[in-house]
C-alpha cells in the first residue's frame, strides 16, 4: 500500500492538475471611478456560462469527494488504522462542507448575474424605443 501515492491520486480526482494554471479572462469595461461597471448583455451571458462551468466542476468534485468518504476503510483493525482513517475522514468533511458552501455561493452568484442580465436586456430595449 502506498499511502502518499494513494493520497495524491485521490487529491488529483478531486482538484485535478493543479500544476498548470490558467489566465483568467477579463469581461466587462472597466474604466474606474464610481466603483461600477458595465456589460453588455452578451458579455454577462458569456460569464454566467464561465460561472455555470464552474458549478459544474464544483458540484462533480462534490460527488467525488462523497465517494472518496464512502470508500474510506482502516487497512486494519488497529487503533492506528482507525485514528489515521478518522482524521482523513474529518479532513474530508471539512473538504465537503467547503464544497457546499462554495456550491451555495456560486449558485446566488449565478442567480444575480441573471437579474443584472435581465435589467440589461429590459434597459437596452427600452433605450431602442426611445430612440426610433
Amino acid at each position: 500500500m502506498n499511502i502518499i501515492g494513494d493520497a495524491a491520486s485521490a487529491i488529483k480526482a478531486v482538484w485535478g492538475d493543479l500544476t498548470t494554471p490558467k489566465e483568467p479572462t477579463v469581461y466587462g469595461g472597466g474604466g474606474g471611478g464610481g466603483g461600477g461597471f458595465e456589460m453588455s448583455p452578451e458579455e454577462l451571458k458569456t460569464v454566467i456560462g464561465l460561472w455555470e462551468d464552474e458549478l459544474k466542476k464544483v458540484s462533480e468534485d462534490g460527488m467525488k469527494i462523497a465517494d472518496i468518504l464512502a470508500e474510506l476503510m482502516p487497512p486494519g483493525q488497529d487503533d492506528a488504522s482507525s485514528s489515521y482513517v478518522n482524521s482523513g475522514v474529518d479532513s474530508l468533511l471539512a473538504l465537503q462542507k467547503q464544497n457546499d458552501s462554495m456550491k451555495v455561493y456560486i449558485e446566488g452568484y449565478i442567480a444575480k448575474l441573471e437579474v443584472a442580465r435581465s435589467k440589461t436586456m429590459a434597459t437596452d430595449a427600452a433605450n431602442t424605443l426611445r430612440t426610433t
